[in-house]
């Protein structure tokens, strides 16, 4: 995975208010912090906490003079964030057929 240093701006300018563990509020180690994917001023970043070992992956947007991030706590690894952002939506359909096999399959709980 290619890893870019944040820029200058980037750092200084608004991801302050996000480089704190939302958990045990222990600041970020910027190596522990990727860039994962950049589109113009949106970046997809991936966090994660060496004291408590949460995660959290965030979009950040610059706009004009201000920075809009949103935010999910996660345990998914930066390398499971890149695996899964592009892969299809689970819908209502998959959950009620995950539901009837499981529901139908009595030998499935018995291998558990």
């Amino acid at each position: 995975m290619l890893e870019r240093k944040l820029n200058p701006y980037f750092t200084h300018h608004g991801l302050k208010t996000i480089l704190y563990c939302p958990v045990c509020s222990t600041h970020y180690n910027s190596l522990c912090t990727r860039i994962l994917e950049e589109k113009e001023n949106t970046h997809l970043i991936h966090m994660e906490c060496l004291k408590c070992g949460t995660s959290v992956v965030a979009l950040v947007m610059l706009e004009g003079v201000g920075l809009n991030s949103v935010g999910l706590i996660t345990d998914l690894t930066s390398q499971d964030v890149l695996k899964f952002k592009n892969s299809e939506f689970i819908t209502l359909d998959d959950v009620i057929d995950l539901h009837l096999l499981l529901k139908n399959d009595i030998n499935f709980f018995k291998t558990l």
